[in-house]
């Protein structure tokens, strides 16, 4: 059986699940709100999630 390979979408979907519910969990609105914001590790995965789904993984430019 072949191997479901997420789309930028979908890992981007899911990071912003998880962002949302660390916002949730922390009660702050924004992540410049908390104090781990520098060197968080479910923020880096988002922001890294919205940049692969706005490059399709290509450096350089963006696909709007």
């Amino acid at each position: 059986m072949p191997e479901h390979n997420e789309t930028y979408e979908e890992k981007l979907d899911s990071a912003l699940i998880d962002l949302q519910k660390c916002q949730s969990d922390h009660n702050v609105q924004s992540c410049y709100e908390c104090e781990l914001c520098i060197g968080c590790e479910v923020r880096s995965k988002y922001v890294r999630s919205v940049y692969e789904s706005m490059s399709k993984g290509e450096t350089g430019g963006f696909d709007f």
